[in-house]
């Protein structure tokens, strides 16, 4: 009599969260209200110039009313955040521990710094060393691409834009950053190893800018990349960071981050034959 053989379902620890930045132009209140209606897991948070997301009370306000936990606190790195609870780099990723860490959150995403922010980006790699060891909150160095202009490049970020090539604690790998790059993100998944700890989920083209599109609209391997993660037991997040500014409606927005958090749970879940 043959062996019979059954398809079971396995679905890793990962939870899927909406970034704030999801939703932009809208707030980040309205995030909170999306995540919650479309059934995310959680947010990660992207602190910037939104009022609300740079205030502790606030946020844990609307965690608890819409009942969606913050999962991440993305330290404000951007250029528009420059001015961002404080000028000194040191105390914004200060305050983005203590955020994390009152809201109840696992991780900090953070940015290398740009060239131009010398001292602190000679300081980086042991800070961020020596940070991490001062609380249970995971630090994860986000890998970042070179800008383009025609056929110019610069080198924006220091010690590396591919922060797989340094020494951290814990790597978010975003694959909008490796579409821009044009790198290989698989590669660059291998080179984290068991050190990648979070992921931005998103789509590109390999365009100068950075798309950020709904994953499975580009060229990267967004499904591939997720069915990696459920096959190696991944246990940080998956956190959804697409661009949804050119949605006509709030209807069509939230349509692309459904479709989004599917395409996502879909590729999480492995199947594998057991007998």
């Amino acid at each position: 009599m043959a062996e019979s053989s059954e398809s079971v379902v396995r679905i890793p620890d990962a939870k899927v969260a909406l970034s704030t930045a999801s939703v932009y132009p809208e707030s980040t209140a309205t995030a909170f209200e999306v995540a919650a209606r479309l059934g995310y897991d959680g947010v990660e948070v992207m602190v910037w110039t939104d009022p609300v997301s740079q205030d502790i009370e606030a946020l844990r306000r609307l965690s608890d009313y819409h009942q969606v936990p913050v999962l991440a606190v993305h330290a404000p790195c951007l250029l528009i955040t420059q001015r961002v609870w404080s000028t000194d780099p040191w105390v914004k990723l200060q305050r983005a521990r203590a955020a994390a860490e009152k809201l109840g959150a696992s991780t900090v995403v953070v940015h290398p710094p740009f060239r131009w922010q010398r001292q602190y980006a000679r300081e980086f790699i042991d800070g961020i060393w020596r940070m991490a060891g001062e609380t249970d909150v995971r630090f994860a160095v986000e890998n970042m691409y070179p800008w383009r202009y025609r056929d110019r490049e610069m080198l924006a970020y220091a010690p590396e834009w591919d922060v797989s090539k340094d020494d951290y604690r814990h790597y978010t790998i975003d694959l909008s950053h490796t579409a821009t790059a044009r790198s290989d993100a698989m590669e660059m998944i291998g080179r984290m190893g068991d050190r990648l700890g979070h992921v931005h989920l998103a789509d590109g083209r390999g365009s100068a800018k950075d798309e950020h599109l709904v994953p499975g609209r580009g060229t990267q391997p967004c499904a591939e990349l997720l069915e990696h993660l459920a096959r190696t037991g991944f246990d940080g997040h998956v956190v959804i960071e697409v661009n949804t500014r050119r949605a006509m409606s709030a209807a069509e927005r939230e349509a692309d981050l459904a479709e989004a958090l599917a395409f996502t749970r879909l590729h999480l879940a492995s199947s594998a034959r057991v007998r």
